[in-house]
């Protein structure tokens, strides 16, 4: 359970499998974001139709509303959302720097306006992990300080601190929660451990790592990650957060020599096409975004030759499928010229088509991804992929 084997590598990009309660995760793969326990505008059904293998569900969301104790009463997170394969949820920790003004952090942790009832909060470590515990994910996420991504030395240092500091609580809870103790008092009623109606699953704890745009206090944050114990994966945070794109690439290639090998290596929050090509390239084997569902309600649809924008008046009279080339529902059934007429018609099937057909071509894309490295041919399949993409010589 959590271990995570790699079958193949060609540079730094590598193809492995994941394996963890709900079943096993063929890596590189992309994670659809089901924020407040559903994929918008997709069924569970749509997602295993386009292949999902993890989905991500959020932490904050899900405690603000409906709040852990519904979920734990219905069954658990994967009972909830009628999801019986991986699950991962992140920490809250973006959401709540996503917050700005309406939250206050200290070393305690961050107290919050929700954004859902106007009512205080506070999220610490400890409850950030005795949430995840409550909705029981496969994979749980340590609390973390998120910083913009132009943040300067001193502030990135302080949030590093204060995440390797979080990062001792979270783990000491989580391990007082495996070996069997309730949850806290702190909202006045007890939780039980583990949904109460569902079976008894191992969860996993994944610290991340900070340390904004600057590479030595990434390095530093790194080892003392490694000083705190062995864990069964990593992610790094704090990027896609407005910096450069190219200073992003230039982080994952300063750390990628540095990585422990045999972890499985989780890229938070990216998840746009030419990201996650480049991000393979750098040794990254897990992502996730928003990305490709928010861009499919607003008529943009990933294809081989670039976004495509549905609404605009060349696509009226086009019979040609969104992409020749993919095999999900949208494309196989539907003209370019329909897709139009449904977004200008402001029909919700629109929303639903695109939506599934852009989760589909990240899931094909890691995929293709996978099938390089194995053959060995990645770098001369990522060139090809980008003059493609790019329609550049």
């Amino acid at each position: 359970m959590f271990d995570f084997t790699i079958h193949a590598s060609c540079g730094a990009a590598r193809t492995g499998t994941l394996r963890l309660p709900h079943g096993a995760v063929e890596t590189p793969v992309f994670m659809p974001v089901g924020t407040q326990g559903t994929v918008r505008a997709l069924s569970p059904g749509d997602l295993k139709a386009v292949g999902s293998q993890l989905v991500l569900a959020n932490t904050y969301h899900l405690h603000v509303r409906p709040g852990e104790r519904v979920v734990d009463r219905l069954g658990g997170l994967h009972r909830f959302m009628g999801w019986d394969r991986p699950l991962l949820t992140d920490s809250g920790g973006f959401q709540v720097f996503s917050l700005a003004g309406f939250r206050r952090v200290d070393d305690d942790g961050v107290e919050f306006q929700s954004h859902v009832d106007g009512g205080r909060r506070h999220l610490t470590p400890e409850r950030a992990t005795e949430i995840q515990w409550t909705l029981g994910a496969d994979i749980a996420m340590a609390f973390d300080h998120v910083v913009p991504g132009g943040a300067d030395e001193t502030t990135a240092r302080d949030a590093l601190e204060r995440t390797l500091r979080w990062l001792e609580r979270c783990a000491k809870r989580h391990r007082e929660l495996s070996d069997g103790r309730t949850v806290g008092q702190s909202d006045g009623q007890r939780l039980p451990v583990r949904p109460s109606d569902g079976p008894t699953v191992p969860q996993t704890l994944w610290p991340i790592l900070q340390g904004g745009t600057h590479l030595g206090l990434r390095e530093e944050g790194l080892r003392r990650i490694l000083d705190l114990g062995a864990w069964t994966g990593l992610a790094i945070g704090g990027l896609s957060v407005g910096e450069p794109k190219p200073v992003m690439y230039e982080m994952l290639e300063g750390l990628e020599p540095r990585l422990p090998p045999s972890w499985p290596r989780y890229l938070m929050g990216v998840g746009f096409p030419e990201d996650l090509v480049t991000a393979v390239e750098r040794g990254l084997d897990l992502f996730d975004c928003v990305a490709p569902t928010r861009n499919g309600r607003n008529g943009s649809a990933f294809t081989p030759d670039g976004p495509v924008n549905i609404r605009n008046a060349e696509h009226r009279d086009d019979a040609r499928p969104l992409d020749a080339t993919c095999d999900c529902e949208t494309c196989a059934t539907f003209s370019r010229g329909y897709l139009r007429h449904l977004f200008v018609a402001e029909e919700l099937l629109g929303l639903r088509l695109l939506s599934l057909h852009n989760v589909r071509f990240l899931i094909r894309l890691t995929r293709e991804m996978g099938a390089a490295i194995r053959a060995g041919t990645f770098p001369r399949w990522a060139a090809e992929w980008r003059r493609r993409y790019t329609r550049s010589d």
